[in-house]
């Protein structure tokens, strides 16, 4: 219970309007929390985003359920058009074709929107969606956690095999490109 001092009513509105609000019952918030991150060995169906419909960079709608039963990589990126992401997104655009041949869909997650996505994709000709995450909702319930003290969105990339089962989740915020590397490797294992 909050302290409360004693105000004349009327004498100052403001601060009886803190008072008010203080005394009020406060609300649940809406906010996700990861119960805990998504790892290795785990089954996508089992995360509670499975079924999430996610806006594309090309203007349609999917879901992560649309493609059980073929390999899936997820890489998660901080914020379009930046220099990192940039690097990142264009070394997975330069390899497209083995994740292709490996029979794998491969998408960027961010919470940029629609638009921000398309734009960064039709500059740097990438080949595969850009998913909108709005709010973060799929990147907590994946439990990415924030790099740089928590000032910067996690970059992470998860793959998953045909069975569903994720067989990589690799983080690093300060070397981009590796993260193609990594997933490729996943892949072949």
């Amino acid at each position: 219970m909050l302290a409360q001092r004693n105000v004349v009513a009327g004498s100052r509105p403001a601060v009886n309007a803190r008072i008010a609000a203080i005394s009020r019952p406060q609300r649940a918030s809406r906010s996700v929390v990861a119960v805990k991150a998504m790892k290795v060995g785990e089954a996508l169906k089992d995360s509670a985003e499975y079924y999430r419909v996610l806006k594309t960079s090309e203007g349609k709608t999917v879901t992560l359920a649309s493609f059980e039963g073929k390999p899936l990589v997820l890489f998660f990126y901080p914020k379009a058009a930046t220099p990192g992401c940039t690097k990142e997104a264009c070394k997975f655009r330069d390899e497209y074709s083995a994740f292709t041949e490996a029979g794998a869909a491969v998408f960027g997650i961010s919470s940029d929107s629609p638009a921000e996505n398309k734009a960064w994709a039709d500059a740097n000709r990438l080949p595969f969606p850009l998913l909108t995450d709005p709010s973060s909702i799929l990147r907590k319930t994946f439990g990415i956690k924030g790099d740089l003290l928590g000032l910067l969105p996690g970059r992470q990339t998860f793959v998953f095999n045909k069975a569903g089962k994720c067989v990589l989740s690799f983080n690093d915020q300060m070397n981009a490109e590796q993260h193609v590397a990594e997933a490729l490797k996943a892949l072949k294992a």
